[in-house]
């Protein structure tokens, strides 16, 4: 098959919050998100600082006395020389399909606007009352055993899927091999029973192909998987990520330009620093069985920050073009009145588990403080969780790092309730 498109987070349509589930695979065994990941940008090393605008220097004295790495620009909320990953392909979970539980979600969607690093999804919540983490999609990757586990530990079975359900008065049909065709205004989902399937709306588009490719495209660019360890994000604002498959790739974004030789060194805008093999890409899994669309009810909806949308790599400190989006975030929520809300901060498991903490407990409460600077008058709650809720796999099943699995589980999340 040829790669068509790829895809990004459902918004506006998805209504109903879902429990987000790790789809298992037939070939894969690794886990990607459909969260659009945020445009990098030239920023500099966050220790030391060095001013981005001068150029790494040329004098042989001074490359025997300095660390090249100290000096050289950096892909925004990464270390220098670090190709960020592409990004982990997901599908909305099929459950939040029904618009008529869309809502606050929907509204929130439209009145923020699309800003990199950030996605709205409707959350579900356990018996407990508790936001499942990652709820709102489903990534297409796993081992193929029918039983769908989510980072957070939730475990769903869904036997063969088979069954009729309604969703948003429409009649949808599925068979005992998973198969089925849902079709509603400007959502399409079909899955042809080997593995394969396409989903399709108005801002999305992705095709699983069964043996570990896929694509998907969105309002932020393009995300190719080859299946083999390789792949390609074609940004919409001119960032490109290649992926060899043998540790070798390329980063661009106009500004900075990274080649990753594959045997420890890369070059930065033509300096050469040290630079770890770039991780294949996991292959992915097999398309969701139709028997996922029954809808489920939603508690309320998660806004999730990815860290590189917000902060240098390893601080606390809000980044000057983070501006923008949280000026519009705050604007979005006092618009809206919503009256409480449940801010999360969240890293991956890299450095050791007390650092991780305080840096969650104090990038939650840079984003509360942003927000009531920019006139958001509702209670707020702030929770560092460290690493302890991540929504994606940070190994593959060999045990191999999947820097995209840790990068989404970088982020900051604000749980608005149902109200």
């Amino acid at each position: 098959m040829t790669s068509t498109t790829v895809l990004t987070t459902l918004r506006g349509t998805c209504a109903a919050l879902a429990l987000a589930v790790l789809l298992t695979g037939c070939q894969a065994d690794s886990d990607r998100t459909a969260t659009p990941v945020p445009a990098a940008s030239a920023t500099t090393a966050a220790a030391p600082t060095p001013d981005p605008t001068d150029e790494p220097s040329t004098d042989p004295a001074d490359d025997q006395t300095t660390d090249p790495a100290s000096s050289t620009t950096a892909v925004a909320g990464y270390a220098p020389g670090e190709i960020p990953p592409i990004p982990l392909i997901t599908i909305p979970d099929l459950s939040m399909l029904d618009a008529s539980l869309s809502g606050f979600t929907h509204e929130i969607t439209e009145l923020v606007g699309d800003y990199p690093g950030l996605t709205v999804a409707p959350a579900s919540c356990d018996v407990s009352g508790t936001v499942r983490s990652g709820a709102g999609s489903i990534l297409l990757y796993g081992d193929g055993s029918g039983v769908y586990t989510g980072p957070d530990g939730t475990t769903v079975n869904y036997g063969d899927g088979s069954g009729t359900y309604v969703v948003d008065g429409v009649s949808v049909t599925v068979y005992g091999d998973g198969s089925g065709v849902f079709a509603s205004g400007d959502v399409s989902v079909s899955n042809y029973g080997d593995g394969s399937g396409v989903y399709a709306d108005a801002e999305v588009s992705l095709a699983v192909y069964g043996d570990g490719s896929g694509t998907r495209t969105d309002s932020t660019g393009t995300i190719t998987n080859y299946g083999d360890g390789g792949g390609v994000f074609a940004g919409a604002d001119g960032v490109t990520i290649t992926n060899y498959g043998d540790g070798s790739g390329l980063y661009s974004d106009g500004s900075v330009t990274i080649q990753n030789d594959g045997q420890g060194t890369a070059t930065v805008n033509g300096v050469p620093v040290p630079a770890d093999p770039v991780p294949p890409v996991p292959a992915m899994g097999v398309f969701p069985p139709m028997g996922t669309i029954e809808p489920i009810t939603s508690c309320g909806t998660t806004i999730s920050l990815s860290d590189a949308a917000l902060f240098d790599f390893g601080t606390s400190d809000l980044r000057p073009e983070s501006e923008q989006t949280l000026d519009s975030l705050a604007a979005a929520l006092a618009e809206t009145g919503a009256p409480t809300l449940q801010i999360g901060g969240h890293t991956d498991s890299i450095s050791d588990e007390a650092f991780n903490q305080q840096l969650s407990e104090d990038r939650a409460q840079a984003v509360a403080d942003a927000l009531v600077e920019r006139g958001v008058t509702a209670t707020l709650e702030t929770t560092g969780y460290g690493e302890t809720r991540p929504v994606a796999p940070e190994t593959t099943a060999d045990g191999s790092d999947n820097p995209a699995g840790r990068q989404l589980n970088r982020r900051v999340e604000i749980f608005v309730p149902t109200f």
